[in-house]
């Protein structure tokens, strides 16, 4: 069961969802089908010193709520 990211293209939200076998998924805001599925970057644990995937020494740091969506703002 995967989890995908998404904009809704009506009310602009983004969120991710759980997806199960054939489930077509909707927005939690404003109920609508019309997604974009977005790229998301995998979690991966990284060595002592490197920098996380948004680039910034601490992901507190960065404090961009899109980072926090699997996908770096700064990019």
């Amino acid at each position: 069961m995967p989890l995908y990211e998404y904009t809704c293209r009506k009310c602009s939200s983004d969120f991710e969802l759980l997806i199960r076998n054939d489930e077509t998924p909707f927005c939690p805001e404003c109920g609508s089908r019309q997604l974009e599925k977005q790229l998301s970057v995998a979690a991966a644990h990284t060595g002592a010193g490197s920098l996380p995937v948004c680039g910034m020494p601490s992901m507190a740091a960065c404090g961009r709520p899109e980072c926090g969506m699997g996908r770096c703002a700064l990019e």
